[in-house]
């Protein structure tokens, strides 16, 4: 199971938000690229960055400007979400280097845009992230609830030929209360999709729980394990605030799965 660090922009700054409320921003670094070249030499093998004034349709360049000079200088992939409202809006951020873009609102309001970009940039730099609160799919930075159930968009968006979803409960993001486990296995085996679970990791257990949940769904260390997989899991709150640290967290896998870190 791959560890991916989250680090989520405002204004230029590392802050982490409770339930996805923009007005719950708490702000732990002034200097994300420090941030992100201390997760590379604690072993990330990726990083998620989030541009929130971009989710929240704020005007804010200076979160761009940032992600431009982490891409350039980190030697590992970023994952990028967060304001990707148009073809243009993704093609702009590959462009800077980013490996893999997450797109929301626009794969639920314009789908034959999402059919456009797997075309143009391939399945393995889409990905789709669901949000959901109680099963509902969210948009708009979390702000506007739709009609469609997690589930139900999950299914839909695997018939385009995406591959992977970021799946986020958002009752629990931020909130140091533990994964969704049960939802988020539903979703990878009904699916058929590769999950990376988000929201709510608060202990080294939650780790070793997604690791080790029963059923068809396929837990792996292995980023290219086959479809209906929990295959990673991004952390965001529980680093920030000492839970525990991102090397104790590789060590865990490591431990569970037999495979020595590199």
């Amino acid at each position: 199971m791959l560890i991916i660090p989250a680090i989520d922009l405002r204004q230029g700054r590392c802050v982490r938000l409770t339930q996805g409320r923009k007005d719950s921003a708490t702000i732990y670094d002034d200097d994300p690229l420090e941030i992100a070249l201390g997760y590379q030499a604690s072993g990330a093998q990726m990083i998620h960055i989030v541009d929130l004034d971009g989710a929240f349709s704020d005007s804010s360049s200076r979160n761009r400007e940032v992600l431009g000079k982490i891409v350039s200088h980190l030697g590992i992939p970023l994952q990028f979400g967060g304001g990707l409202r148009s073809i243009r809006d993704v093609e702009r951020v590959i462009e800077l280097g980013v490996a893999r873009v997450v797109i929301g609102t626009l794969a639920v309001e314009e789908p034959h845009c999402l059919d456009e970009m797997l075309r143009s940039f391939g399945a393995n730099r889409i990905a789709v992230g669901i949000d959901a609160r109680d099963g509902r799919v969210l948009t708009r930075g979390w702000e506007k609830e739709g009609k469609v159930s997690a589930l139900e968009l999950a299914k839909e968006i695997a018939l385009h030929g995406v591959e992977r979803i970021v799946y986020t409960d958002v009752a629990r993001d931020g909130m140091l209360t533990g994964v969704n486990v049960e939802q988020t296995r539903m979703i990878a085996r009904e699916s058929g999709l590769k999950v990376t679970a988000s929201g709510g990791v608060s202990s080294l257990g939650d780790i070793r729980r997604l690791l080790k949940a029963p059923g068809e769904v396929t837990c792996s260390l292995d980023a290219t394990v086959g479809v209906g997989s929990i295959d990673s899991v991004i952390v965001g709150k529980a680093l920030y605030e000492g839970r525990f640290t991102l090397q104790q967290a590789l060590l865990t896998i490591a431990a569970l799965t037999g495979h020595k870190l590199h």
